[in-house]
């Protein structure tokens, strides 16, 4: 009987077979894993850019990098906060319903495309409306003309909710973009640490 006992305790050669089954399958388990979190920590093919300045130059230079980068297979993020969000207004629309500090961020902020400036030789507006003028004799696409281009080619636009908030403005005042969300910082950053580029402008 003892015998019996020990004969059912020892594995076969069918008993044997299923063990390392078992063990290979573990093994490819925490290969798959392992896959998973390397695939996680490293970068994708994104660019996330944070646009802080209202300033001509500097929103054109983003948009620049941005559409060059979509042309090179890239996606794009651009996250606008503070005096970058007042580029994105629409001129044409008004919005009704804002308090006091909301209105006068409203009227001393520029309003769109059309009213932003050089951060440098603005000399009065004479130096943005010559940039202007040597853009279109050079054939280099405008401000409008770039976002336009943004739009057709996917890049993905973010709004600061708190600037927004802070600034009295509103989702209605903004311009109509195929991809644009509003949101806090934190949805930008999911973007960013997964990104091979980041940029601050």
């Amino acid at each position: 009987m003892q015998e019996n006992v020990l004969k059912k305790e020892e594995p076969g050669i069918g008993g044997e077979a299923i063990l390392r089954l078992e063990e290979v399958q573990k093994q490819i388990a925490e290969l798959k894993t392992r896959m998973e979190a390397l695939s996680k920590a490293t970068p994708s093919n994104k660019i996330s850019m944070i646009v802080f300045s209202g300033d001509l130059d500097k929103v054109l230079a983003s948009f620049v990098i941005a559409t060059g980068a979509v042309a090179m297979g890239m996606d794009v993020v651009m996250f606008f906060t503070f005096w970058g969000t007042s580029v994105l207004r629409d001129q044409k629309k008004n919005v009704g319903d804002k308090d006091f500090m909301g209105k006068m961020f409203g009227s001393m902020l520029p309003k769109g495309t059309g009213a932003v400036k050089l951060s440098k030789m603005n000399m009065g507006g004479m130096g943005t409306a010559m940039m202007k003028s040597l853009m279109k004799k050079k054939n280099v696409a405008s401000l409008d003309q770039m976002i336009e281009m943004a739009g057709e080619l996917g890049v993905q636009i973010y709004v600061c909710e708190m600037s927004m908030d802070l600034m009295g403005f509103k989702r209605e005042e903004f311009i109509d973009y195929p991809h644009m969300d509003f949101c806090g910082v934190a949805k930008f950053l999911e973007d960013a640490q997964n990104s091979k580029v980041q940029l601050f402008i």
